[in-house]
């Protein structure tokens, strides 16, 4: 492995959802949720196209908890971490793969939940 890699991620984006959160059996927390990054541009025939791209994000420990605390469905963050992907397989030999932002800094650009009429 090149000791001079660099692994991270810088994203400001809305939560997709309120984070789901949970304790490990070794007493870790632990939470996940998306983030969605949304980005537009004009094609040459000028049709303007967007496209939004989804984030799976997990904090662990204090960061986890200040998750499950502070941040809510649809609020503005700014995530700092770095790419991890996952591999599995399930039962019946089915392999799975994911790609996560683990998180190393949360900071929230807005505060105040939108009022619910």
């Amino acid at each position: 492995m090149q000791k001079n890699s660099v692994n991270k991620v810088f994203l400001i984006g809305h939560l997709g959802a309120d984070p789901e959160s949970r304790y490990t059996k070794h007493g870790r927390a632990v939470s996940s949720f998306s983030v969605a990054t949304n980005e537009s541009w004009k094609q040459q025939d000028g049709q303007a196209v967007e496209h939004t791209e989804w984030h799976s994000i997990i904090a662990w420990d204090k960061l986890a908890e200040f998750s499950q605390k502070y941040l809510y469905k649809g609020q503005l963050v700014s995530i700092e971490g770095r790419i991890h992907t996952r591999r599995w397989e399930n039962k019946e030999g089915e392999k799975g793969k994911i790609t996560e932002i683990i998180v190393s800094n949360i900071t929230p650009l807005e505060w105040k939940k939108p009022e619910t009429s």
